[in-house]
């Protein structure tokens, strides 16, 4: 079994997903017919996989999610909550807060998943290609993200085709990545020359420049990011029952 633990992100605000996130936060908010947290599946998806020790890293509305997780125990895992620092800002600062009060000690690799993010993805083989790569960092990446207006292919002025939301060609970030935990030290520097630090924006990028190795895991498994009202509203709560259906049986 890879030893591993899981750091979540569920602190933020949510300022995309207002005015629900003012009574909820966002990692709370009911999704599929069984109106389950979002953070439950996720939760649960880490369980299915093995991963039982999970950090959550909170801060807006941390009470809502400590008191109906409590220590994880009613989930088979067992949680540990870690408030933001608030001189740390970002996401990257709260994975080196995390970091620098050892919740992540004894553990030389980190999971690291963003909260907001719906996804039935496939973390035993994504880990196992991190491990046997021995990479700094492994990006879980969707192969069949759409974008969300139409294209058209133009000549001179003329339109002479439409393609409605086509596919983008490109793998596309999801919010899942395993880490090497030694690595999350590079956060250090963003944090002291800005005060805030995100993971996806200055820390993968310096792994990249330092000459680390960086793997990306092709994967076409659900995912949907549940990080605007738009796209709250958007989410199908049979699309959830069908595919996110045996994490709560």
């Amino acid at each position: 079994m890879i030893k591993v633990k899981a750091a979540v992100l569920c602190g933020g605000a949510g300022s995309r997903l207002r005015p629900l996130t003012y009574y909820f936060q966002k990692t709370m908010i009911p999704v599929g017919s069984k109106q389950k947290p979002l953070l439950e599946y996720v939760v649960r998806l880490l369980k299915y996989h093995n991963i039982t020790e999970i950090a959550l890293l909170v801060n807006y509305k941390a009470e809502q999610i400590m008191n109906y997780f409590d220590d994880g125990s009613r989930f088979g895992v067992k949680l540990e909550y870690v408030r933001d620092n608030p001189n740390y800002r970002g996401n990257g600062g709260a994975m080196l807060n995390a970091y620098e009060k050892g919740v992540l000690e004894g553990y030389s690799d980190v999971l690291v998943y963003y909260g907001d993010i719906l996804t039935n993805i496939n973390l035993t083989e994504m880990l196992k290609m991190h491990m046997n790569s021995e990479a700094a960092a492994t990006l879980a990446l969707s192969t069949n993200y759409t974008v969300s207006v139409g294209v058209a292919k133009v000549e001179g002025s003329r339109i002479v085709e439409l393609f409605e939301k086509p596919p983008l060609g490109k793998p596309v970030v999801i919010g899942v990545l395993a880490l090497k935990t030694d690595s999350i030290r590079y956060l250090k520097d963003f944090i002291d020359t800005k005060g805030e630090a995100d993971i996806m924006r200055d820390l993968v990028p310096t792994l990249i420049k330092l000459g680390y190795r960086i793997e990306g895991y092709l994967s076409e498994a659900f995912w949907y990011d549940v990080g605007s009202t738009e796209r709250y509203e958007k989410l199908d709560p049979q699309t959830v029952d069908e595919v996110l259906g045996f994490l709560t049986r």
